[in-house]
C-alpha cells in the first residue's frame, strides 16, 4: 500500500500549532491563510477522503449515516466553524476513533457507538473534532512548520497514513523513524491543539444543550479502560488522554451553571444497532440484548436490538412481536417503524410494506433510510424503473454519496439503460479516487451515445471536469 495515499485522518494532530486561547479564531487574511486558504483546505480534503473511501471498509448503514450527519451538523450550528460544508466517511471498524481532517471532513469509526455511552459523551468526541476544524490547526500548523524540510514532512504524514489506515504499529515505527527533534516539537504543539478543542468543544456541548460534563467523564473512563494496554485505541493514540487533562475539562466543565441533556432514545438504537453489527453471530446478541431485558423489561433499545437480532437470524414471528410492543408504546417512533418494514418485506408481505412507507412518506418525504427502504422494496417488486426514480430523487440531497451512485448504477443496469449504467459507475469511481476507471466507464457511454450529440458532448465535458480532479488530486500528492 502507498502510505501517502489513502487519507490525511489525523493530520490535525501532528501537523498542529502553538496553543492559542479559546477565544482567539483564524481571522480572515491571517498569516495561515495566506499559507494554505480555507480553498485549498476543502480542496485536499476532498481529494484525501475520495482516496479513503477507495481503501477502507465502510458502514453503509442508511440510519447510522443519517445520525452522523444530522447531529454533527446540529453541533455545528452552535460552534465556531465559519465553513459548515461537511463531508462524511462512516469507517467499518469498532477500534474507537473519531477525527477530522482538512476542509471539513469528518471521520467516525462504528467503536464510537460502542464506547461512548451516551450521546453526550459521542457529542463531546464530535464537539471536540469540530473545534479542531473551526480552529484550522491544519492551516496554522503549516504555518509553524513551514521551515520543515519535505521529506521529514512525508515520512511523517506517512506514518500518520499508515496507523489512520489500520497499520498500527507500522505507522507509529515510520513517525519514530523520522527526525527525533522535529517529532518532539510536533507533539508538543498536538497538546497544544488537544487543549484547545477541548476547552472550545466544551463550550459548543454547552450551547447545543448538552452537559459538559460528559466529556471529562469518557476521557476518564477511557483512560481506566486502558490504561495498562500495550495497545490503546487509535483515538487515544492521536488524542492522549492524561491526568491533567482530565483535571482540565472537568474543571472548565464545572463552571458551566446548568447540565443539559445527558442521552436520548434515538441514539441508544442506534447503539443497538452497531452493537448487533459487530456481534459474531445474531444469536449471540439476541442471548445479549434478552438478558438485558431480563434485568431491565422498560429498556427499549434493548428490545429493539432483540427484535434486529430475531430479523437477521431470521425469526420473523419474534421480531415482529417485539416490534409490536415498541410500537404500541411509541407509535410515532420512525426507527420502529423502519424496523417492521423490514421485518415485512423478508416475511413477503409487500403489500403492507409498501402501505406503511407510503403513509410514513407522506409524513417524512425527505427521510433518506425511509427512501431507502423503499427502494430495496421496488426492487423486491421487481419495478427498477420505479427505484431508478426513488434513486434519482435521493441524488438531489445526497450527490456526494458513492453508496447511492452504486445503487444507481446497479438499478440502470436492471433497467435496461446502459448509458447511465455507465455514467453512474463514472460517479462511483470518482467519489472513492479511481479516476482511471472513472474515465473509462464515461469512454463506454460515450460509444453508445454516439448517435446523440447533445448527450455526448455532456459525457465530453464531465470527462473534462474529471480529468482536472485527477490532475488536482495528483498535484496535492506531490
Amino acid at each position: 500500500m502507498n502510505l501517502l495515499r489513502p487519507t490525511l485522518l489525523s493530520l490535525t494532530c501532528l501537523l498542529a500549532s502553538p496553543w492559542l486561547v479559546a477565544s482567539d479564531l483564524p481571522a480572515l487574511g491571517d498569516a495561515s491563510s495566506a499559507i494554505v486558504s480555507p480553498q485549498q483546505e476543502s480542496q485536499l480534503g476532498r481529494a484525501w477522503l475520495s482516496l479513503l473511501r477507495g481503501q477502507v471498509r465502510q458502514l453503509a448503514d442508511p440510519q447510522l449515516k443519517e445520525y452522523v450527519e444530522s447531529s454533527v451538523y446540529s453541533l455545528a450550528e452552535t460552534s465556531q466553524l465559519q465553513d459548515r460544508r461537511l463531508e462524511f466517511i462512516l469507517l467499518d471498524s469498532a477500534q474507537l476513533n473519531a477525527f477530522a481532517a482538512p476542509g471539513g471532513i469528518i471521520g467516525v469509526n462504528g467503536g464510537l457507538f460502542l464506547h461512548a455511552q451516551s450521546e453526550a459523551e459521542y457529542a463531546s468526541v464530535m464537539a471536540h473534532e469540530l473545534a479542531h476544524l473551526s480552529q484550522r490547526h491544519f492551516a496554522r500548523g503549516v504555518e509553524a512548520q513551514q521551515r520543515m524540510q519535505l521529506p521529514v514532512m512525508a515520512a511523517m504524514l506517512a506514518g500518520v497514513v499508515a496507523a489512520a489506515a489500520g497499520a498500527g504499529d507500522v505507522g507509529m515505527a515510520a513517525i519514530m523513524s523520522t527526525q527525533a527533534a522535529a517529532i518532539q516539537e510536533q507533539r508538543r504543539f498536538s497538546r497544544q491543539n488537544e487543549q484547545e478543542a477541548d476547552r472550545i468543544g466544551l463550550l459548543n456541548l454547552e450551547r447545543a444543550g448538552f452537559d459538559p460534563r460528559a466529556m471529562p467523564s469518557m476521557f476518564e473512563r477511557l483512560m481506566r479502560q486502558y490504561r495498562y494496554d500495550s495497545k490503546p485505541p487509535e483515538f487515544l493514540l492521536t488524542h492522549p488522554v492524561s491526568e491533567n487533562r482530565i483535571a482540565d475539562t472537568r474543571n472548565r466543565a464545572e463552571q458551566f451553571p446548568q447540565r443539559g441533556k445527558v442521552d436520548s432514545l434515538r441514539y441508544q438504537l442506534l447503539r443497538a444497532r452497531v452493537q448487533l453489527h459487530y456481534e459474531e453471530t445474531p444469536g449471540l446478541a439476541g442471548k445479549r440484548f434478552a438478558s438485558m431485558l431480563d434485568n431491565n423489561p422498560q429498556l427499549d433499545a434493548a428490545r429493539y436490538g432483540l427484535a434486529l437480532a430475531r430479523l437477521r437470524a431470521g425469526q420473523l414471528g419474534e421480531a415482529r412481536q417485539q416490534l409490536e410492543q415498541l410500537i404500541k408504546k411509541a407509535p410515532n417512533e420512525l426507527t420502529y417503524q423502519l424496523a417492521m418494514i423490514e421485518v415485512e418485506m423478508a416475511a413477503e408481505q409487500l403489500s403492507q410494506a409498501e402501505q406503511r412507507i407510503h403513509r410514513l412518506r407522506e409524513l417524512y418525504p425527505q427521510h433518506y433510510p425511509l427512501q431507502q427502504l423503499q427502494v430495496e422494496l421496488q426492487l423486491k417488486q421487481n419495478q427498477p424503473q420505479q427505484a431508478e426514480k426513488t434513486l434519482d430523487s435521493l441524488l438531489k440531497s445526497r450527490p456526494g454519496d458513492p453508496d447511492i451512485w452504486y445503487q444507481v448504477a446497479e438499478v440502470r443496469g436492471l433497467s435496461g439503460n446502459a448509458i447511465g449504467l455507465h455514467q453512474a459507475r463514472a460517479e462511483f469511481f470518482a467519489l472513492v479516487g479511481d479516476f482511471d476507471q472513472s474515465l473509462q466507464q464515461l469512454d463506454l457511454a460515450k460509444r453508445r451515445a454516439m448517435g446523440n450529440f447533445p448527450l455526448a458532448a455532456s459525457i465530453d465535458a464531465r470527462q473534462q471536469q474529471l480529468r482536472d480532479d485527477q490532475r488536482l488530486v495528483q498535484s496535492l500528492m506531490r
